[in-house]
């Protein structure tokens, strides 16, 4: 029933919208039934599919009809303008809802012979198509806000437990880093001279470690330090991959400076890593991109690798991507895109 069929509408709203075209319908079939029983020249049966039809039901199809392409307009096509200007087009959907349906619905009567207002009560076959317009669309737009802060208490849950993890994430980086230190120093100074690429592989690892501990406690850094620490952890892949492993880095120099959230790249490094190079024997190619375009801080982290076909269930697959994903919403209201690298792999953008 949740299932979105089309323009992310789901089989309940679908309904939901139906019972509230046939009830608002019947309700004015109701008060025709009534009120022809003071006019003795007018006959309106209550019962039956024809008389409900003739009474109410034409009338609001036809209003059901003109109403899905305003509603698509406004509320798919225009989704994300602002308010104000979505609402001032109501001004013109208005009076073109009310005349063309007015229109259709009269001719439809007249060719099938039945009974239309006519004279002056025509005139409430402009107040009573005003008044159901301006409340389906203030019902609409009522849900739409509803909708959206559901999105939004729904985020501020999964920021918290973010927040809780990454707290319990920097205690736990916090805890004894001294004696972590001390043992990497140990753990370097037992290794044989001979074996010196085991040496920078047990130092570029405590680097990893004290970067770790400078970022828990920091909101920002120059990218040039998140890129030193990306670099060093893919040194540790590269050990571990050798020549199936190839690194690609396009930065600008000019760009070194800017400021970024700590620990922000390579979680997705990683992902690139785990989920696309190392599920294929050949190996493949890492690249990072960053650039300005249109005064934004533009992010591609691209691998060469296998590709996932359902990418949404990416985010199932960790809590690195996942966390990485809500700090851009939270931080920059930017989302994460996740795309297919061309000729083959992954792509991950963002922009700052």
């Amino acid at each position: 029933m949740r299932r979105k069929i089309l323009w992310g509408i789901s089989v309940k709203e679908i309904l939901m919208v139906l019972a509230f075209y046939v009830v608002s319908s019947f309700f004015y079939h109701l008060t025709v039934w009534l009120s022809a029983a003071d006019h003795a020249d007018v006959n309106v049966t209550l019962l039956g599919i024809k008389a409900f039809v003739d009474g109410g039901g034409l009338q609001y199809g036809i209003f059901l009809l003109f109403t899905i392409p305003i509603w698509w307009l406004l509320f798919v096509k225009l989704k994300h303008k602002e308010l104000w200007l979505r609402l001032s087009l109501h001004v013109i959907f208005l009076p073109v809802f009310i005349y063309v349906s007015r229109i259709i619905y009269y001719n439809v009567c007249e060719a099938l012979e039945w009974f239309h207002l006519t004279g002056s009560a025509e005139v409430w076959d402009l107040y009573i198509p005003a008044m159901f317009y301006l409340i389906q669309f203030g019902i609409y737009h009522g849900y739409e806000h509803y909708q959206e802060n559901q999105k939004k208490l729904k985020l501020e849950g999964e920021l918290k437990q973010a927040a809780l993890k990454s707290e319990l994430a920097a205690i736990k980086a916090q805890l004894n880093p001294h004696f972590l230190y001390n043992v990497f120093n140990t753990i370097n100074a037992s290794v044989p001279p001979k074996q010196e690429k085991t040496r920078q592989l047990i130092a570029t690892l405590s680097d990893l470690f004290r970067y770790q501990l400078k970022a828990s406690k920091k909101e920002l850094v120059t990218l040039e330090e998140e890129l030193d620490f990306v670099k060093k952890y893919l040194q540790l892949e590269k050990a571990r991959f050798e020549e199936r492993l190839t690194i690609e880095i396009n930065v600008p120099k000019n760009l070194y400076q800017e400021q970024i959230p700590p620990m922000l790249l390579q979680p997705l490094v990683e992902n690139s890593v785990k989920h696309g190079i190392s599920n294929t024997l050949k190996g493949g190619t890492i690249a990072i991109s960053i650039f300005k375009e249109d005064g934004k801080l533009k992010f591609e982290i691209a691998d060469t690798g296998i590709g996932i076909k359902d990418k949404a269930n990416l985010f199932d697959k960790g809590v690195g991507l996942t966390n990485t994903r809500i700090r851009l919403q939270k931080m920059y209201q930017s989302q994460m895109e996740i795309l297919d690298n061309e000729p083959q792999g992954l792509k991950i953008s963002f922009a700052l």
